[in-house]
C-alpha cells in the first residue's frame, strides 16, 4: 500500500490550498483516513480526520477553515484548506487505516509542505 500526498506550498496569509492523498496497492477497503501535521519543533497532531462511523474530527484551530472530504472510487481523501494562518505551517502528512484481510493496517504518506506567510 502506498499514499502519494499532495498539494503543499506557499502561500500569503488568509489564501487558500487543497492537499490531496491517493492510496494505491492492495487491500480490501479503506476505513478511516485523515491528515496530520508536524509544524516546526511540534510534535505531530491531527488535523481533520473521518471516524470510522463516517463522522469527521477537526482540530479546534481548523474548525471553520478546513474540510476534509474523500472520494471513495478514487481512494483519495483531501483537504481543502482557507483562511490560512502562518501558524498553520507544516508538513502535512495523510494517514488511512486499510482493511487486508481479516488485518487493519495504518500507513502514512509521504509529507507535503505548507508555508504559510505572514
Amino acid at each position: 500500500v502506498q499514499l502519494q500526498a499532495w498539494g503543499g506550498g506557499l502561500v500569503q496569509a488568509g489564501g487558500s490550498l487543497r492537499l490531496s492523498c491517493v492510496v494505491s496497492g492492495t487491500f480490501f477497503s479503506i476505513n478511516d483516513m485523515g491528515w496530520y501535521r508536524q509544524g516546526p519543533g511540534k510534535q505531530r497532531e491531527l488535523v481533520a480526520a473521518f471516524t470510522s462511523g463516517g463522522s469527521t474530527n477537526y482540530a479546534d484551530s481548523v474548525k471553520g477553515r478546513f474540510t476534509i472530504s474523500r472520494d471513495n472510487a478514487k481512494n483519495t481523501v483531501y483537504l481543502q484548506m482557507n483562511s490560512l494562518k502562518p501558524e498553520d505551517t507544516a508538513v502535512y502528512y495523510c494517514n488511512v487505516t486499510v482493511v487486508a484481510g481479516v488485518l487493519e493496517f495504518a500507513y502514512w504518506g509521504q509529507g507535503t509542505l505548507v508555508t504559510v506567510s505572514s
